[in-house]
């Protein structure tokens, strides 16, 4: 099994050492010759790298190279796989977004509505500046992107990057989901299979089957029905947030039970109440801020100041096995099944062919083979146009330079819908990304 040079693009991540405890957990399955890790940040990248060296050098002894860099070329020359979680503006941005769309008594969420729009418009220069550095250095790599908002990017890089067949959109939320899942059932995560349909961060799970073809999808919406939903990897078991959005998918589920939901969904379904849960001065950017944050690096501080990782509460979580999971069977031709993003061509068939749909794919080193899923229900149908318009018309705004493009998606999105609201807060986020966005033509 050749082993394999990685980079992790955007390692200051507060994500990042759950990653390399994903890394150590695999291994065997996907061996490393060198990890790099690069970011612009060059401070907070070190603290997780320092971390990570001591953490390697007790559990990793085999790597034979790791290191550390703010150097495009040296980072990116002669890779196989780059996986990029990069936050334009960070959670400091992050906080601005959620503060100005709930002042309008809109959502304010880092991915759902203004935010995710305000996010995705600072994404996307980054990312495409990125992609390049990395194909300058390395045509043929494969690039995983983490990065949020996923369904934006993936839209504005398909543009940008038409005829790149080894650059691949990916989102864990729906395999975080299926955590729960398999804890309600009793089985292990990797032993279900998933029928889905949807864009990243909106859509269903049509069924629920296990490896050996058992379908156990009526009784899992009978259990969430009687007895709750609630998160289960240990990222985000025991935040407060997290449990409360996967209670509200069991109402989704009582109102809608036609197909299982995605948690995200709350934001677009019951809006008002979402809203009402919030408060501008605790958003959930300040959350992570003084919650994983802090808690992240003061684990990297105590790992660097003592010399070792031993006792420290560092665990694998889903978020970095699923990227890797997907890396290996990509690069050992292996063939597995995930929920990724990819161009519709027909897989939906009564949604357009240029979509970036999140469906069931096997991912193979040719490239991920997407599953059938014909057409999809009136409702569900609607819904994803809506929020595909929106999406779009972002993309738009972004290469041209359009403010009116904006207001149309925010407009149509379900968040806002009212076009006083959609202005006031577009004129808001303007004024405060000035530094980040495009220039935009009134």
């Amino acid at each position: 099994m050749k082993k394999k040079r990685l980079v992790i693009a955007g390692s200051g991540s507060t994500y990042t050492m759950g990653m390399m405890m994903s890394l150590i957990e695999e291994k065997e399955r996907f061996p490393l010759k060198d990890l790099v890790f690069y970011d612009i940040d060059g401070p907070r990248q070190e603290r997780n790298a320092k971390a990570t060296e001591i953490l390697f050098k007790e559990n990793y002894p085999e790597l034979e190279s790791f290191s550390y860099t703010t150097n495009k070329e040296e980072a990116f020359n002669g890779v196989d796989f780059v996986f990029i979680q990069i936050r334009t503006g960070g959670l400091a941005m992050r906080e601005q977004d959620e503060k100005i769309a709930l002042k309008h008594g809109i959502v304010g969420q880092e991915t759902c509505g203004p935010g995710g729009m305000a996010y995705g418009l600072r994404s996307i220069k980054d990312m495409i500046d990125l992609v390049n550095d990395i194909r300058k250095y390395s045509p043929n790599a494969w690039i995983l992107n983490y990065t949020n908002p996923a369904a934006i990017v993936a839209e504005a890089l398909n543009r940008e990057f038409p005829n790149d067949k080894r650059l691949l959109n990916i989102c864990d939320m729906p395999i975080a989901i299926m955590i729960s899942y398999a804890k309600i059932l009793n089985l292990e995560v990797w032993d279900l299979v998933p029928e889905y349909f949807g864009l990243n961060h909106f859509g269903w799970f049509t069924k629920i089957y296990d490896k050996d073809g058992n379908d156990h999808t009526e009784r899992l919406k009978q259990l969430i029905t009687k007895n709750g939903f609630t998160p289960e990897d240990k990222e985000i078991a025991n935040d407060v947030s997290w449990q409360k959005t996967f209670e509200q998918a069991r109402q989704m589920l009582i109102d809608f039970p036609e197909f299982l939901p995605n948690t995200y969904l709350q934001y677009y379904l019951y809006p008002d109440q979402m809203v009402a849960k919030e408060d501008p001065n605790r958003t959930r950017a300040r959350q992570v801020i003084e919650g994983r944050q802090k808690r992240v690096h003061d684990i990297c501080d105590r790992i660097i100041e003592n010399g070792t990782a031993v006792g420290e509460d560092l665990h694998v979580d889903i978020h970095g096995v699923f990227m890797i999971r997907a890396a290996e069977s990509i690069a050992y031709n292996l063939g597995d099944r995930f929920i990724v993003m990819i161009q519709n061509n027909g897989i939906i068939s009564n949604l357009p062919a240029d979509t970036i749909v999140e469906v069931p794919t096997i991912l193979t080193s040719n490239g991920p083979k997407a599953f059938s899923v014909g057409e999809i229900p009136t409702f569900y149908k609607g819904l994803i146009e809506g929020q595909l318009a929106y999406e779009k018309l972002v993309v738009d705004a972004y290469f041209e330079n359009s403010y009116q493009k904006l207001l149309q998606a925010l407009t149509l999105n379900r968040t806002v819908v009212n076009v006083s609201k959609a202005r006031a807060v577009l004129d808001d986020l303007i004024e405060v990304n000035q530094k980040f966005w495009p220039l935009l033509n009134k």
